[in-house]
């Protein structure tokens, strides 16, 4: 059984979803504030988080922030009322694993909750190397590395660069994207695609030459710069 941590300062809400997720078999646990949700991670062991990006004493970012830092890799799904593409690459740039802009429904966010551990806990399927250029994904060690140069990924990051190698050269659309590494099984917002593309370019293409690569109107692509 999942045990999912579910922080946010208002009561009501924090209930109805913890309600909501024991219904569908997870244990649940609630924080009504930042300090208390990084106390839970360490008491309560959760397998997720759903973190309100706004509390009453630190940021939903900020906690995730802390969280990271301490050691954990435990998958986090914020919720937000920002609905400004900044603001949702803000908590994925500290190790957020998807986001749910508010208001949002039950059925939407137990989906992305079921889909974020699908993805998060791929284990014993699919191990091996997988290199393009001087990029090197290594699903054993669950390390990435592009010049030799270690780069931190989160576990969706790790994800969608591993489905981006497996396919590298041909061009992947958002909804194929979508399909293979957020696994919805509804039609979610492909949107976050393009997000988690933007960041992830940040950390593989800090060296040149850049190897992801955006299709108008088609799809992103991983493959080296083509020549004028």
């Amino acid at each position: 059984m999942n045990r999912i941590l579910v922080v946010d300062d208002e009561p009501y809400l924090a209930d109805l979803v913890a309600t909501a997720l024991r219904y569908e078999g997870f244990e649940t646990a609630t924080a009504p504030s930042g300090a208390a949700a990084i106390a839970a991670t360490g008491t309560f062991d959760p397998d997720l988080i759903v973190l309100d990006v706004m509390l009453p004493d630190l940021l939903g970012t900020e906690v995730c922030r802390r969280i990271r830092a301490s050691g954990s890799e435990v998958p986090v799904v914020f919720l937000t009322a920002l609905d400004a593409t900044e603001d949702k690459i803000g908590g994925l740039t500290v190790g957020g694993d998807d986001y749910v802009t508010k208001p949002f429904s039950l059925e939407e966010l137990i989906a992305r909750v079921r889909a974020v551990l699908r993805r998060t806990t791929r284990a014993g399927h699919d191990s091996g190397t997988l290199t393009f250029a001087d990029l090197v994904l290594d699903d054993d060690a669950h390390e990435v590395r592009r010049g030799g140069v270690l780069i931190d990924l989160t576990p969706t990051e790790f994800e969608l660069l591993r489905f981006l190698l497996v396919n590298s050269g041909k061009v992947m659309s958002k909804g194929r994207i979508l399909d293979h590494v957020w696994k919805y099984d509804f039609g979610g917002n492909d949107g976050v695609v393009q997000t988690y593309i933007s960041y992830l370019r940040r950390k593989v293409d800090f060296r040149g030459p850049p190897l992801i690569h955006t299709v108008p109107r088609v799809g992103y692509v991983l493959r080296l710069p083509r020549e004028d």
